[in-house]
């Protein structure tokens, strides 16, 4: 007769071996549908958009931690935390697609951690672009006691905790996966994604997946929205959106074009998920949809935010010429 451990360590094992097959041939058809669609063409206006990005952020981040004054500004030390959160996820989604569309394999213990990553860096950014929303709103509704309410030092800890938060939901999860999968998690697979990562995750804990992402994606849109209705109550009767091209109005358009960007690439993945669990839903219709939102959708935002976030703010762009001027004078000294 069995020991009763021993039976339940083989069921174990089995399970394990069933997971890491079906990871194994899910992860190769879609390998196969990848190239039979020549979808890893996608990777080069995903590298346009993406060297764009490293040319513009990095040159924004600059600015804004030189300038002493820039750096005691809450708005300001929000941008450059978009902007950073946005040059990670850039930075691992472009290498996801240059090693899917070459077919080099990624060690399973870095595509979780990739998974891990990713999805941080894209929920910090949405979080912080939320809390710009509500500093805006602050800064208008209580102009004399603004600085006391987001000092440079409070603003610090709550860019913290935006990480943390960001980060705690999908590290737990990671570490669960690793905890319970043993084996399963290590299986060698053609591609890395965070789709099928998150996607297997989902088939032992749906709950968990959609509450994390769907209560999210609600609080983060009714903040924005409360934020904005007040803000248009509070300013109606100063005058500022009687003109059709008022800043305000342009400001208001600006920035919902932006949200409107980060959000719908959260939501298009939220239906992928949704899709992944769906057996009727023919793999190419997956393949099709998650290369357009990895490619192209979650690329967007992260190039039009240091236009609309950074370039847009007069202190920023008056940092840049003056960082620009001091090195064509030291560019002449040199020279004579």
């Amino acid at each position: 007769m069995r020991n009763p451990n021993e039976v339940v360590h083989s069921g174990y094992q089995e399970g394990n071996m069933d997971a890491s097959i079906k990871l194994s041939n899910l992860t190769q058809v879609w390998f196969d549908s990848l190239q039979g669609w020549r979808l890893q063409f996608f990777f080069i206006p995903a590298t346009l958009v993406t060297l764009i990005t490293f040319a513009t952020n990095p040159v924004l981040l600059t600015c804004i931690f030189l300038s002493r004054a820039l750096r005691q500004e809450t708005r300001y030390l929000l941008v450059a935390n978009t902007l950073a959160a946005d040059l990670l996820f850039l930075t691992l989604n472009l290498t996801t697609v240059f090693c899917n569309a070459l077919g080099v394999h990624i060690p399973p213990t870095l595509c979780q951690l990739n998974m891990v990553f990713t999805v941080t860096a894209y929920c910090c950014a949405i979080l912080t672009v939320t809390v710009m929303v509500a500093d805006t709103y602050a800064a208008v509704r209580w102009p004399l006691h603004y600085r006391e309410l987001l000092p440079p030092a409070r603003t610090v800890r709550i860019l913290v905790g935006l990480w943390v938060v960001a980060a705690l939901y999908p590290l737990s999860m990671w570490i669960m996966m690793e905890m319970t999968e043993g084996n399963a998690g290590a299986v060698d697979t053609p591609i890395c994604l965070v789709l099928i990562s998150l996607g297997f995750i989902q088939a032992t804990n749906m709950v968990g997946v959609h509450i994390y992402f769907c209560t999210a994606a609600l609080v983060c849109t009714l903040l924005i929205v409360y934020c904005y209705v007040r803000l248009y109550m509070v300013t109606k009767t100063q005058g500022i959106w009687q003109s059709r091209y008022s800043r305000a109005r342009v400001t208001l358009l600006a920035h919902g074009v932006l949200l409107l960007l980060y959000f719908v690439p959260g939501l298009v993945f939220t239906v992928e998920l949704f899709l992944f669990q769906q057996d009727d839903v023919s793999q190419d219709v997956r393949v099709w949809i998650n290369t357009i939102n990895m490619c192209l959708l979650m690329l967007l935002p992260r190039a039009f935010a240091p236009c609309l976030y950074g370039l847009r703010y007069r202190e920023i762009s008056d940092t840049l010429v003056q960082l620009l001027h001091r090195r064509r004078r030291l560019c002449k000294v040199t020279g004579a």
